[in-house]
């Protein structure tokens, strides 16, 4: 039967919620609505003139074939960041809880990445895979590969990749370790019993149980993907080389703060918010049917 808290004055739910509702309206709903606003105007590189243009910027954006690359490219790389992140987390958090030995050691090692903040994060790897002073770079020149992010934008898209997952993969690893430890001991020791492996005992045992917070990580990295990495790729890549890195959110940025385009830029944030809602929502309405709760 469900228990439900049953306050006996009508005003005290509302106060208590009252700090958090205006944080969300200050911080998330104002600066949107400020956004759409915006992004019907068209203003110039000064500010000193205004024009409302409807859905002028809209419609510029969809005949721009570099905001199709853009789209693209982000496309690529949030479905690189998500996956491998999330398939890399799991496997490390499933070697982690079975170490018996010096397990807490390993785990703050492999927690300390998301204490980094992400332009840091980003030029730890570009010093890494420096053409001329990286030890990464020199290491795979010795196998015949000649790395220059630079030049090369597959390359580039490797660097910003790698250094998206690792500064993630401390969020992941945790929640994903959380839920290893939360199943009962004793249905995977009724399988050990039954003969199965360890292999298929987390695939049909622990795997399983962990859905949900499989599919909550797909949320969470998603969005990471396409809002948080930001400062990673201005950082590493700038966009580079050309504009084969620039994902969606640093565009809005390149052509807001960079080309000026103020207007153009606001109507990009607005297709951007619209597309990371949608593709929530259709991730609540079919990928959350084959999670088991």
């Amino acid at each position: 039967m469900e228990k439900r808290v049953v306050f006996r004055s009508g005003w005290l739910p509302w106060l208590l919620i009252l700090p958090q509702a205006v944080v969300i309206l200050v911080f998330f709903f104002w600066p949107a609505a400020q956004a759409v606003f915006q992004s019907l105007q068209q203003q110039d590189a000064f500010g000193t003139s205004i024009e409302f243009v409807g859905f002028d910027n809209f419609r510029q954006l969809i005949a721009d074939p570099s905001y199709a690359a853009s789209f693209k490219t982000t496309a690529f790389f949030s479905v690189l960041v998500a996956s491998i992140g999330i398939s890399l987390a799991l496997m490390l958090a499933v070697f982690a809880d079975r170490i018996v030995r010096g397990g807490m050691f390993y785990k703050t090692m492999l927690i300390l990445p998301y204490a980094v903040a992400p332009s840091v994060a980003a030029v730890l790897w570009v010093f890494m895979f420096s053409p001329s002073l990286g030890v990464v770079s020199y290491a795979l020149g010795k196998f015949g590969i000649d790395w220059n992010h630079l030049l090369n934008s597959g390359q580039a898209m490797a660097l910003i990749v790698m250094a998206a997952i690792w500064k993630q993969l401390s969020y992941n690893f945790l929640f994903f370790l959380a839920g290893l430890q939360s199943i009962p001991k004793s249905l995977i020791e009724a399988a050990a019993i039954d003969g199965a492996k360890p292999w298929r005992r987390f695939w049909t045992v622990q795997f399983p149980l962990l859905t949900p917070t499989t599919f909550f990580l797909l949320v969470i990295n998603v969005v990471y993907a396409f809002f948080d990495t930001f400062a990673i790729v201005d950082a590493a890549t700038h966009g580079g080389p050309g504009q084969d890195t620039s994902i969606l959110v640093y565009k809005v940025y390149h052509d807001g703060f960079k080309a000026m385009d103020l207007g153009g830029s606001a109507a990009q944030s607005v297709v951007l918010m619209v597309i990371v809602v949608a593709l929530t929502v259709v991730q609540f309405r079919y990928v959350e049917k084959k999670v088991n709760y």
